[in-house]
């Protein structure tokens, strides 16, 4: 009898535990993405590299402080391994209330002085694979493209990105 409880229990510990392996490393969402420079980036070409997603939009006021956010992140972290994108969710149909032309989306990084790529994702198609449900929102992806916990939504008031993804970064690391 005891050691039927021991074994029940055990086996208990060993579901819970792979329970919460699963949530610290969420599946792999394959996607392709296109630049606004016409590059596309794939869950493929990027396997090998820690890479940082900012889901945002340019007509949303809180993407000009996640563009800083993401601006310090990627000097703070680019030296290390981790690749940073801004990923934008606008339409990339002419016809859409939602839309915003490459040339529209580069002048909008480069005011902010963003450094990084501004990938596409049209009608965040993309972003609600990863199971982003606000703006803005960061996926982190491990050297094997697997999503390194669950999407990030909302910002660090102060604007501090790098401060607040250090935890999860620095154990990828």
């Amino acid at each position: 009898m005891i050691l039927k409880t021991k074994t029940r229990i055990l086996a208990g510990l060993l579901v819970l535990l792979a329970m919460s392996a699963s949530l610290a490393q969420s599946p792999r969402v394959d996607f392709s993405l296109r630049s606004t420079d016409g590059q596309t980036v794939t869950t493929e070409s990027l396997r090998g590299e820690i890479v940082v997603l900012a889901f945002g939009a340019s007509w949303l006021p809180l993407s000009r402080t996640q563009l800083q956010g993401v601006r310090k992140l990627a000097d703070d972290y680019s030296s290390r391994g981790v690749v940073v994108y801004w990923v934008s969710t606008e339409s990339d149909d002419s016809k859409s209330k939602n839309f915003a032309s490459d040339e529209q989306l580069r002048s909008f990084a480069q005011k902010y002085g963003l450094k990084v790529t501004v990938l596409r994702d049209p009608d965040g198609v993309i972003s609600k694979k990863f199971g982003v449900d606000q703006l803005p929102s960061i996926v982190i992806l491990d050297k094997e493209g697997n999503m390194s916990g669950g999407p990030i939504g909302g910002l660090d008031p102060s604007g501090n990105l790098a401060g607040q993804l250090a935890p999860r970064l620095d154990k990828l690391l």
